[in-house]
């Protein structure tokens, strides 16, 4: 028998779910580092126009899938188009989002590494050594990623309501907290003016990189989790009387400022040391700690405080992550929702493991790449964008068009017209690059 379908227990709960997971390592780590290679403001630019223009209109079309059907990232298409092969969207989803929490485990455990090391005194010495020492080992990296994991299935096993919902309702208020406190500690450094130009001023020719357009495409479509059936996932569980428009938007405004305020953690502090903002993805777990002990007895607060802030992000993506495949097995399975959460969770354990080994303890490689950056690139050179590009394609090209205004909200808006030209035209081929230079720069 078809169990019943779980619903959020209020619309602001859906939002805060749905905030938290977008704002994640995507907002914190990848966002800044990203902006550092990509030149500052051209790529803030570039971003803020890619979120407005292709996540706005790309998280709608999910919103309204999800709604519509109130099923799983793959039984959504097979109910609202049967016999059809568009249901192959959902399975890219699921897939990706199985992958990616498998090595988002092994990073979530570094975080919470370095809380328990800030927790006790903080880190020592050269960081550069303590981190490539951590991640090398065979044993504490993968103690700290089960741990990880441990919290994360904890919180999908107790249900939609009482797990997801009532954690977001918690998570995100501390997590906005702590991200304000950290950025006006930030700028009273001394390098607030140059981090400031830096952010806001532009660089007009850095708009001739192409490199920056398709990283600030990709971080919009990674921050806002999309073509990984979160959102599809995370709408299933609505009333139909929720508006999506008004909910999209308020998830996609705080999202943005989320990472715009986290940038204004970290370049202050590294302008304030004479660190290059291009410093790339040893960013939070080599620069910063260098940052905070040379800050002395605060620094110890604030590396304490900066990496409480890293886990509770980290968290709420993985919940969501989880989610995905939990939503797909119950229904696949016909078990129960602690059964499927239990059985999804350690298998998703054990396949992180190997990312985790292949940073060091040993050499496993595919494609001359370790374990975890194929995985990485996998899913996101390939996955995300395909099951995206699908997925748009899918309802600007199969639905009708009263029917695309009525579900997403936008019939009688007074640019109704502009979101339908942007699913059926702009966003589809926006997508399409990202995906094919994506897989040739892989």
């Amino acid at each position: 028998m078809e169990q019943k379908r779980e619903q959020w227990g209020s619309r602001w709960g859906f939002i805060l779910a749905t905030m938290g997971s977008a704002v994640g390592l995507g907002n914190i780590w990848r966002f800044s580092y990203a902006m550092g290679e990509g030149g500052g403001s051209a790529f803030l630019i570039i971003y803020l126009l890619s979120v407005l223009l292709l996540g706005f209109p790309v998280m709608l079309i999910e919103f309204s899938i999800g709604r519509r059907s109130q099923a799983d990232a793959v039984q959504a298409f097979k109910k609202l188009a049967p016999k059809s092969p568009w249901f192959i969207a959902g399975g890219l989803g699921v897939l990706a989002a199985f992958l990616i929490l498998s090595f988002y485990g092994v990073i979530g455990g570094w975080s919470l590494r370095y809380t328990f090391e800030y927790l006790t005194g903080g880190i020592t010495g050269d960081s550069s050594e303590f981190f490539s020492g951590f991640i090398g080992s065979t044993v504490s990296p993968i103690v700290w990623q089960f741990i990880f994991m441990a919290l994360t299935i904890g919180i999908v096993f107790i249900g939609v309501q009482k797990g997801i919902e009532l954690s977001s309702k918690w998570m995100m208020p501390i997590l906005s907290v702590l991200v304000i406190i950290l950025a006006a500690y930030s700028l009273t450094l001394g390098g607030t003016a140059e981090a400031l130009d830096f952010m806001f001023k532009p660089e007009w020719s850095a708009f001739a990189d192409p490199n920056i357009y398709l990283t600030a495409m990709g971080q919009a479509f990674f921050t806002l989790s999309l073509g990984m059936g979160i959102m599809l996932t995370y709408s299933s569980y609505l009333n139909p009387d929720v508006r999506l428009t008004s909910a999209a938007a308020i998830v996609i405004v705080l999202d943005t400022v989320f990472a715009i305020i986290s940038g204004l953690i970290i370049f202050p502090a590294l302008f304030a040391f004479g660190l290059d903002p291009a410093e790339g993805a040893g960013l939070v777990f080599i620069v910063l700690p260098n940052i905070f002990e040379a800050l002395g007895g605060i620094g110890t607060i604030v590396g304490l405080v900066f990496f409480i802030l890293f886990s509770l992000a980290a968290l709420s993506s993985a919940i969501s992550l989880l989610e995905v495949s939990v939503s797909y097995f119950m229904r696949r399975l016909n078990m129960s929702r602690r059964a499927v959460t239990l059985i999804v969770g350690v298998v998703i354990s054990l396949l992180g493991v190997l990312s985790s080994l292949s940073q060091g303890a040993m050499e496993i490689t595919i494609m001359g790449d370790s374990f975890l950056d194929f995985i990485d690139g996998f899913t996101g050179n390939l996955l995300l964008p395909l099951s995206a590009l699908i997925t748009v394609l899918f309802v600007s090209w199969t639905w009708k068009k009263e029917d695309i205004l009525t579900h997403t909200d936008t019939s009688g808006t007074a640019w109704s017209g502009l979101f339908i030209f942007t699913v059926k035209f702009i966003a589809p081929i926006a997508i399409l690059v990202v995906l094919i230079i994506g897989i040739l720069n892989w």
